[in-house]
């Protein structure tokens, strides 16, 4: 975005602070207004990317990378007193803007409000990352019907509308980056998680048709496959099953450093560590019934 020019700002700063016209012309005045504009146009030109579930885990160090990349970061999240943390982490280690915006995104026309809000502030994301999601684990009959249909309003629909609000603006610019933090599960039926796993099943493949849609544009889509990884996911989801088969797993920068290096190289689909890869590849030689019952018993 070119110089953003403060029309009469000059002016009714002289009336707020009581100059006369004469004032307007004072040495000083113009140097303090120079640095109020350059600080403004400095915030509005600036290049952004906007990462939802900012507050821990991936989200938390994709805010960091994004930083560290030269981006001014919008950290979004619930939980407003982590977002002031990593901010003024951010602050004091990267010479960028953050800016927090503390929304639930599972709310209805959140995610609207959320581009309102920004496009208020004259912020413009030129990447997008929907990390905010969290998983659901049990008997399908037995999980909390709230619960699920608040897991699928964000994994889902707000994903999605986000997703279309800031694309549209991507492609009049004709650059942007978009990342869909999917999963591993995406590529497979998940008995005990099952809601969990189709939300990602639907990440996985809206990602890749709208990546091949925008093939030509400039604006390039990302799925971000994690395995499991040390996050406070399984808590949320009081997935034990699934933390019990897996000791150990990835850390959220190993995983946050893969997807954004795999996102700058305009890759599609990212996988990440080796044996989720094979554990994906296997599974085309093998039944879908075995599969569904693999998966059944690493959740239950």
């Amino acid at each position: 975005m070119g110089k953003v020019r403060l029309v009469g700002l000059w002016r009714h700063l002289g009336k707020v602070v009581g100059l006369r016209p004469r004032g307007f012309e004072s040495r000083t005045f113009r140097r303090v207004y120079l640095m109020m504009e350059l600080d403004v146009v400095r915030f509005i030109s600036m290049n952004w990317a906007l990462i939802t579930g900012a507050s821990s885990g991936i989200g938390r160090e994709l805010a960091l990378l994004a930083a560290a990349d030269g981006y001014g970061v919008v950290l979004v999240a619930i939980r407003e007193g982590k977002l002031q943390e990593l901010a003024k982490e951010i602050d004091d280690k990267f010479e960028v803007k953050t800016h927090i915006e503390t929304i639930d995104l599972a709310a209805m026309n959140s995610a609207d409000v959320l581009f309102d809000s920004l496009a208020h502030e004259g912020i413009v994301v030129d990447v997008l990352v929907n990390n905010a999601g969290f998983g659901l684990s049990g008997n399908y009959i037995e999980t909390d019907a709230k619960r699920e249909r608040q897991m699928i309003d964000l994994n889902i629909s707000a994903l999605t509308r986000l997703t279309r609000l800031f694309l549209l603006g991507m492609l009049s610019r004709q650059h942007g980056y978009i990342m869909q933090v999917a999963s591993v599960a995406g590529f497979f039926p998940g008995a005990f998680m099952t809601v969990y796993y189709a939300t990602k099943a639907y990440v996985l493949n809206y990602a890749e048709g709208l990546a091949r849609e925008l093939k030509g544009t400039g604006v390039h889509v990302c799925a971000l496959c994690p395995g499991v990884t040390k996050t406070e996911f399984f808590d949320v989801a009081q997935a034990d099953g699934l933390r019990k088969s897996f000791k150990g797993g990835s850390t959220a920068h190993e995983v946050a450093q893969f997807g954004w290096d795999a996102m700058k190289r305009k890759k599609v689909v990212a996988v990440h560590g080796f044996r989720n890869r094979l554990f994906i590849f296997l599974s085309r030689f093998v039944s879908r019934a075995f599969a569904r019952s693999r998966v059944a018993d690493i959740n239950k």
